[in-house]
């Protein structure tokens, strides 16, 4: 496991001293991009005012896109989250067939 150190990330001007898992700061700093530009398009848009409003609007906005990708269907009909298992599923499967025969 990663030993979690400070990283420091911007958002609309302000910096936040954050602590992550090294092997985990790439995805912090593209997770803080992606939340600025957000917020970003929020306040420039005049739709918010006021920090508080607009992080909320920009989580708002964030979680829906990922409810809606979560539930997105993919060419089977299945949703990405249930081909995922499926998925999951079936390399336990092979990993534990070839553990056996390995024994064998």
């Amino acid at each position: 496991m990663s030993e979690a150190v400070p990283v420091t990330v911007k958002i609309l001007g302000k910096e936040y001293r954050i602590a992550c898992p090294e092997n985990e700061q790439n995805s912090l700093l593209a997770s803080a991009d992606l939340l600025n530009s957000k917020m970003k398009d929020f306040r420039d848009s005049g739709k918010a005012v006021g920090t508080d409003t607009i992080a909320v609007m920009a989580a708002l906005n964030l979680t829906h896109e990922l409810l809606e990708n979560k539930s997105a269907v993919d060419s089977s009909g299945q949703t990405i989250t249930k081909r995922l298992k499926v998925m999951q599923g079936e390399i336990e499967t092979a990993l534990h067939d070839t553990k056996q025969m390995e024994i064998s």
